[in-house]
């Protein structure tokens, strides 16, 4: 007999939320009971998200009505989550939150995180970090099992931290040389209107943005720091390229005397042999945007420019799924006892 999981949408007409809605749907063992947003409450979700015809026609509901729900996912800005999760606790829901409000478990981690993007540096909640768990699974599957909270990843940090955490592992790399590359789709920066990405302004134009202060550096020193056993500090840019969805991180470092190529290729694999969402993919082989869109894998694609004996890592996602709305299913599955793969097995399309 299947086990039936009630789920509530906080932030349901974001992309993020629609994300989550768009896979729920889909899932054996949940049931969407309610859909919450401050846009267009009172409609029905297939009047937002027409492709939802048939599929979903939910009521939005104001964000503040009351929910009741195994799982509450937080599809919301920083500083709505902190606010709010104590409730929901207290009720005995479990809780995604896709902000950074839940990615750091001490008050001093967040509060070095939101004074790097400006928000006030005292958690709202500050007694509930500790039941915290950062939501990377491929990394913290573990702890993700009994997390009363867990902060789903930034999307950039999803890429990098896959691309990196096997050769930051093993020891493979000089860490002091590793350099992030990082291009993600338009649809990242979320479904409000801003000048920037007006299509005139966007269409044919790449740009870099927030160089050497990006919020998802922190997630990304963090964990590999853990991973390496010591700290590290990277490089890393961030860019909007004119797509609607998809991010390419590429990794550069200095492999260590005496590594191979072979070698190389030979720690990814081990290291994602039984990840069911990592795929790694040898110098041979071809991978792009298209291998991971619509989709809630992460193509690794290993490569040694032999010449300057630089291993380069090319790390595909979907931003919206693998770096959002599917990892935070990943991450329920997990916490509520499912098979981590339930109702995420779709593939992407082509073209």
């Amino acid at each position: 007999m299947k086990r039936s999981i009630t789920a509530a949408i906080i932030g349901a007409t974001g992309y993020g939320g629609v994300g989550a809605i768009e896979i729920l749907v889909r899932h054996p063992n949940v049931t969407i009971t309610s859909l919450h947003a401050v846009a267009d409450v009172g409609k029905r979700i297939d009047e937002v998200y027409p492709h939802l015809t048939g599929v979903c026609d939910k009521v939005i509901q104001p964000a503040d009505a009351p929910i009741k729900a195994d799982v509450v996912f937080f599809a919301t800005p920083d500083g709505v989550g902190m606010k709010e999760a104590r409730t929901y606790v207290k009720a005995g829901s479990r809780i995604i939150d896709y902000s950074g409000d839940f990615r750091f478990n001490t008050p001093a981690l967040y509060a070095q995180y939101a004074a790097r993007i400006g928000k006030e540096t005292t958690h709202a909640a500050e007694d509930l970090l500790a039941s915290s768990v950062y939501g990377l699974a491929e990394l913290h599957r573990d702890e993700i099992k009994n997390a009363a909270i867990v902060g789903n990843p930034g999307c950039f940090a999803v890429s990098a931290i896959l691309g990196a955490a096997p050769a930051v592992k093993s020891g493979i790399i000089d860490t002091k040389t590793m350099i992030f590359d990082a291009k993600s789709g338009v649809s990242g920066a979320g479904k409000k209107v801003n000048p920037i990405y007006h299509y005139p302004h966007r269409y044919e134009e790449m740009n870099a943005y927030k160089i050497g202060k990006h919020q998802h550096v922190m997630e990304v020193e963090r964990e590999l720091s853990a991973a390496a056993g010591s700290d590290i500090t990277v490089t890393f840019t961030a860019q909007v390229f004119p797509v609607v969805r998809g991010i390419m991180t590429s990794v550069y470092a200095r492999l260590n005397e005496g590594v191979t190529y072979e070698k190389a290729l030979d720690v990814f694999k081990s290291f994602y042999a039984n990840e069911p969402f990592v795929t790694v993919y040898g110098e041979k082989e071809s991978v792009g945007n298209r291998s991971v869109r619509g989709s809630n894998r992460c193509a690794v694609w290993v490569n040694v420019d032999r010449r300057t004996n630089t291993l380069i890592i090319l790390s595909h996602i979907d931003n919206l799924l693998k770096g959002q709305a599917g990892s935070a299913v990943q991450n329920m599955n997990i916490m509520m006892g499912l098979p981590e793969t339930e109702g995420l097995t779709f593939i992407g399309s082509y073209p």
